[in-house]
């Protein structure tokens, strides 16, 4: 029997090996922290996405769409929360309205169910929303990935593959005979076939195993609020703003998660550390490497004035913050929020300044590594994990 090493246990790690494993192959997932899900997965939105904001014919947008359906089947399968609840996107000002053409349009291409509505009939569905013009999007839902995860490690478990956590990879090697070598600080680990999901540290798990990745990962850090129980009657569902296009991130929204809590955020920091969850979480390492790419003085030079600095000014103010949610929902004051928490997204990074937008997945013998895998890999993730096995089987 062939086998594989799988290295990051997030969702994706975790769906690769799923599929691995009923190909009949044998995965050894090997995860650093002392828990699955630690990072990015574990620090999401919880968001399963319907597939409209990605340019038709793109990775994303097949990815999306297919994993929206993919996704939810898998969760009501295992026993796990999911409510397709739908999603508002609202223009609030005439300068968005265009876009949000735009986005109907792709909704259409994709084959996303979305129509464009007026205030009126947005506000049957959130009272307390501003608009001009709304998207509705049905097929988004709500979901636990972490629970998710869970029920893979339940599935791999019983299916005979060796998890292992708090387990760190130090070096790779290729074997003169065929396969790969991936040392940690136990043993030396002989395997037929690799495959690097490890997020936030992708890049640097590609260096070792002699791979120059085409991209460098930039951590951005998102900052979560969340109303406070007596405000919760504000918002019955989803409500996103239209999005930047220049910008890979979504922007400020609202989310009702499946206990009732609502969710507000998450704005887009540079981390100064690549697991750096707060402001004081600093790694000389990961500055001194970030200070040294070409690719972030160009990206600066390109966003530093004004986006750069407006998420700065509301990671550091409370009333921003909630000011762009009053965008949103008027009745949402200052006082109505408090901090949940946030999370690292990993940013591929080219060396111009662009930002990969798409997923970013290279090829080496015996080798797959998932270089960017941002929203909506969560929703994708099995369908991606196929994708990934195909390529990893064409690399022989």
């Amino acid at each position: 029997m062939r086998s594989v090493v799988v290295i990051g246990g997030g969702i994706l790690g975790l769906s690769v090996a799923r599929e691995l494993t009923r190909r009949g192959t044998h995965v050894t997932v090997l995860e650093k922290e002392p828990r699955w899900a630690a990072h990015q997965t574990g620090h999401n939105s919880n968001v399963v996405h319907a597939g409209l904001y990605y340019r038709p014919g793109s990775f994303k947008a097949r990815m999306s769409v297919a994993g929206n359906r993919s996704i939810i089947a898998y969760a009501r399968e295992h026993g796990v929360p999911v409510e397709v609840c739908g999603k508002l996107v609202v223009a609030t000002s005439e300068r968005e309205l265009d876009a949000l053409r735009v986005l109907a349009e792709r909704a259409h291409a994709n084959g996303v169910p979305a129509s464009v509505i007026g205030p009126e009939r947005a506000r049957e569905y959130e009272p307390e929303v501003s608009c001009l013009r709304a998207l509705r999007v049905e097929s988004t839902a709500i979901i636990d990935f972490a629970a998710v995860c869970r029920a893979m490690v339940a599935e791999l478990t019983g299916a005979g593959a060796d998890l292992r956590l708090d387990t760190r990879v130090l070096g790779m090697h290729s074997r003169t005979s065929g396969g790969v070598e991936v040392v940690t600080a136990s043993e030396t680990l002989r395997t037929d076939g690799l495959v690097n999901c490890a997020g936030l540290h992708a890049d640097r798990v590609a260096r070792l195993a002699g791979v120059s990745p085409s991209a460098r990962i930039v951590p951005f850090r998102g900052e979560y609020y969340e109303l406070r129980p007596q405000r919760r009657n504000l918002v019955r569902g989803l409500i996103y703003p239209v999005p930047d296009p220049s910008l890979p991130f979504l922007g400020v929204h609202l989310t009702r998660m499946l206990d009732g809590s609502v969710h507000a955020g998450p704005n887009a920091v540079l981390a100064l550390r690549r697991e750096g969850y707060r402001w004081r979480d600093v790694s000389v390492r990961d500055l001194a490497e970030i200070a040294r790419y070409p690719g972030l003085w160009r990206l600066a030079r390109r966003y530093a004035l004004p986006t750069g600095i407006d998420e700065v000014r509301r990671s550091l103010s409370v009333r921003r913050f909630a000011a762009s949610l009053a965008r949103l929902v008027p009745a949402i004051r200052p006082a109505d929020i408090v901090p949940l928490g946030s999370g690292v997204r990993a940013q591929a990074l080219r060396p111009d300044g662009s930002l990969v937008d798409d997923f970013l997945i290279e090829r080496a013998r015996h080798q797959v590594h998932v270089l960017n895998a941002p929203s909506p890999a969560a929703t994708s993730a099995l369908q991606i994990a196929e994708h990934i096995c195909d390529s990893l089987a064409a690399s022989r």
